[in-house]
């Protein structure tokens, strides 16, 4: 390995051991607050509305809506962040709000998934990375773990990019509120 190639290597493994990954990839997201969320028409799956396959970005008008990407179902950092999602289901929806989760597994790797871990919200498919790609959120073949916030009227404002999965779901919640207020 040549000694330029060992050093950015270097650099790069203590930038992710020692910075907030948020600071790492927010100068590469593209999504700025204030701007219309990037329209999405996905199959999916939703235990509580199991006869519906496709969604859209429409069916949440009139909602706040949390959109997270992740890398993959059944992966432990995935796990944890779609069951704290559902521990706090009750407290998001009481804000108007609904949660949707997009990664690149199939609908029926998302109803195995919402069925082993009791997941009550909708999960989508993005098997060739499009949406992901419109939201910056897409690294090759799997989805990265950033988290929109969208308000009833189809606006982002707030973004979580390079989540970490631990107490996510808690630091979104509490910043919905925050944004309620100020969106009221």
């Amino acid at each position: 390995m040549k000694r330029r190639q060992l050093i950015k290597s270097f650099v790069l493994f203590f930038s992710i051991l020692f910075v907030k990954p948020s600071s790492l990839f927010a100068s590469i997201n593209s999504i700025s607050l204030g701007q219309k969320a990037p329209d999405f028409l996905l199959n999916g799956f939703n235990k509580n509305n199991p006869k519906q396959k496709e969604w859209s970005l429409d069916d949440f008008s009139g909602e706040w809506l949390i959109l997270y990407f992740y890398p993959k179902d059944f992966s432990s950092g995935c796990t944890l962040q779609a069951k704290a999602f559902q521990d706090n289901l009750s407290k998001f929806k009481k804000l108007n709000s609904s949660i949707v989760g997009i990664s690149a597994d199939n609908e029926e790797k998302h109803e195995s998934f919402c069925t082993s871990a009791k997941l009550g919200y909708t999960l989508l498919s993005d098997t060739e990375g499009e949406i992901s790609k419109s939201y910056d959120s897409w690294l090759d073949p799997y989805s990265k773990r950033n988290t929109f916030m969208i308000n009833p009227k189809g606006i982002v404002v707030y973004k979580w990019i390079g989540v970490r999965p631990i107490g996510h779901a808690q630091e979104v919640l509490e910043e919905l509120i925050k944004q309620k207020k100020i969106y009221a």
